[in-house]
């Protein structure tokens, strides 16, 4: 099914971690109120996930969430600026909040005062939860994926990525 929705074969990466079968479903469970199952509107979910590949160099996550985010609003000027500076005027105060503190974590694996007190501008506590774990559960994957050596999965035919 993940596949169909990413336009590839089923991902390496499942069918990886999927020799362990009990924690790959504990982890499947975890994953999926997160992506695609948490609070955060999806293109915002797509733009942490996005940037989180970005900074660890994980073009396995990067080309898979590409596409899924494609679905979510995530456009082609998006995903330039994404690569590039958040002082981006394109982006908005949100995201750039969201983004700003996605790179604090991905650097400090914290957030100082003034970063937390910007998210919370424009989010919740439990949405600022939830940024929280995604930002840190796809620093988790970029780091499997990376010593498992996964390359990105091929679009299907016919499809571009």
């Amino acid at each position: 099914m993940t596949g169909l929705v990413s336009g590839t074969r089923p991902p390496a990466l499942f069918l990886v971690l999927g020799r362990h079968r009990r924690l790959f479903r504990g982890w499947l469970r975890f994953a999926g109120r997160l992506m695609p199952g948490g609070t955060l509107p999806r293109r915002e979910t797509e733009l942490v996930i996005l940037r989180t590949a970005h900074l660890r160099d994980c073009a396995y996550e990067f080309e898979h969430h590409k596409r899924i985010g494609r679905r979510a609003g995530v456009t082609r000027a998006d995903l330039d600026r994404i690569v590039g500076s958040l002082d981006d005027p394109a982006w908005s105060a949100r995201e750039q909040a969201i983004l700003a503190a996605t790179d604090m974590l991905h650097e400090r694996q914290d957030l100082d005062d003034a970063t937390w007190r910007r998210l919370r501008t424009h989010l919740d506590e439990a949405a600022a939860i939830e940024l929280l774990l995604l930002a840190g559960h796809y620093q988790m994957l970029a780091t499997t994926i990376t010593a498992l050596r996964l390359k990105p999965d091929a679009p299907l035919r016919g499809r571009r990525s």
